[in-house]
């Protein structure tokens, strides 16, 4: 339980888990010299010189005992108290009834446990003054006053090296902060371009920093590079196939479409299915390898593809542009083909769909619904999954597909370090298609 309690307390970022670690043994070290060595040092020293105060203040204290009366009492403390530095009063009227220490002193308990320890028919002691000390002695002649200096009896200023210790206890963990975050820096970058990374972004980055940290971006630089070689490879190998097939199934159609058979009209439906499926094959190749990064306006490319569908005929309204319209970097060509395949798909199982927008300070999420039959929950992870079809639960007198919209779709998503999900329409009753990205 406490394991847990202290797990869910600490602090989540690494500069402030980093100041923890720095500022705690700060901390300790601190207390322990304050309680072993600085506590331990002030009673000694104020217990030596307390003690050498309590003889000055027991020669007085005999002194007036041994005088056979009053006067001759005071005649003869006269003569000694000015070369003690002690201001004498007997007898005294004005004894405290108890001993007064302030609340905060480092030393007045030792002061005033090893006068009375040393010194006998003490009445009381004050420290009120903390530049001076008074004590209050009873003797033959009635209450003996006796005034110091507070320096005789404990070292001066105890504070100031609790100060000292604060001061320079602080600078130091400025000063090895600095240095961490020199450290830390290298970490920073490194998940930066990996986030970067995930986004669709190559953030230029070269790793610093201590041994450990430059191995850990060099491991990071190899598996970019690795992942990027083999995105290319597979865009290569799908465009050089859907690129060697076109020409031959070109051929194969003219050559059909010359033949007046009544059985080659099948045959040509064939072909054009072919030639459907090696332009999806292209589509999916393009989807991870697609265009650069550019700033355009979120609403702008929602814009856009409404107009392209009302010039096509499609049954495409706005279902409403919400946030801002600040500048955003994305990858105009790719978002507009995932949105566009989000459309076809939804007019494809419904009669019309409709678009939407909503920016917010940490994703922009496009939305696209339609009134047609849906997609159940327990098959929508497989909607997503390249060359699935769920044809069976859905429409099909619209045409065959390929299977690969929505994956297109969610594929341009991971490459703005976003996600494709799918849920049931309120509006139309369809399916809800929502294509979210990280700014």
């Amino acid at each position: 339980m406490f394991f847990r309690w202290l797990k869910n307390t600490m602090p989540r970022g690494i500069y402030a888990r980093a100041a923890l670690i720095l500022i705690l043994p700060v901390i300790f070290l601190q207390l322990l010299v304050s309680v072993v060595f600085i506590q331990r040092h002030f009673d000694g020293v104020t217990r030596l010189m307390t003690s050498a105060v309590n003889i000055e203040l027991r020669f007085l204290i005999d002194t007036a005992n041994d005088a056979r009366d009053l006067q001759e009492a005071r005649d003869a403390i006269s003569r000694i108290d000015a070369p003690l530095e002690i201001l004498t009063d007997l007898p005294a009227n004005d004894v405290s009834p108890v001993d007064i220490k302030p609340f905060v002193d480092l030393t007045g308990n030792g002061v005033i446990s090893n006068m009375r320890s040393g010194i006998a028919n003490i009445l009381a002691i004050s420290l009120e003054d903390r530049r001076r000390v008074v004590v209050w002695v009873d003797t033959r002649h009635g209450p003996f006053k006796m005034d110091f200096s507070r320096r005789r009896v404990s070292a001066s200023n105890p504070h100031q090296l609790l100060v000292i210790m604060v001061v320079l206890g602080a600078l130091m963990t400025a000063v090895a902060y600095v240095f961490l975050r020199n450290q830390l820096r290298p970490i920073k970058r490194l998940a930066t371009a990996a986030a970067d990374y995930g986004k669709g972004r190559i953030t230029q980055f070269t790793p610093t920093g201590a041994v450990e940290v430059r191995a850990a971006g060099m491991a990071f630089l190899d598996m970019r590079n690795r992942l990027e070689r083999q995105a290319q490879s597979r865009t290569l190998m799908l465009s050089g196939v859907s690129h060697d097939l076109r020409t031959p199934l070109t051929r194969l159609r003219l050559g059909l479409s010359m033949m007046e058979d009544a059985d080659v009209a099948p045959m040509i439906r064939d072909v054009d299915d072919m030639q459907r499926l090696l332009d999806g094959f292209l589509d999916f190749a393009r989807s991870d390898a697609s265009d650069g990064l550019e700033t355009i306006v979120p609403a702008d490319l929602v814009t856009a593809v409404l107009e392209d569908a009302r010039r096509t005929g499609q049954d495409v309204t706005c279902g409403g542009v919400e946030g801002s319209h600040d500048p955003i970097r994305m990858r105009p060509l790719a978002l507009r083909r995932a949105l566009d395949n989000l459309i076809n798909n939804a007019l494809r199982y419904g009669t019309k769909a409709e678009i939407g927008l909503s920016v917010t300070d940490r994703a922009v999420r496009f939305w696209v619904e339609d009134d047609g039959p849906g997609i159940p929950p327990e098959q929508r992870e497989d909607a997503i999954s390249p060359f699935v079809r769920l044809d069976p639960a859905r429409n099909q007198d619209k045409g065959s597909g390929v299977g690969l919209g929505l994956s297109i779709v969610a594929d341009v998503a991971r490459t703005h370090g976003g996600v494709l999900r799918l849920g049931q329409s309120a509006k139309l009753g369809g399916l809800m298609a929502e294509l979210v990205i990280g700014r």
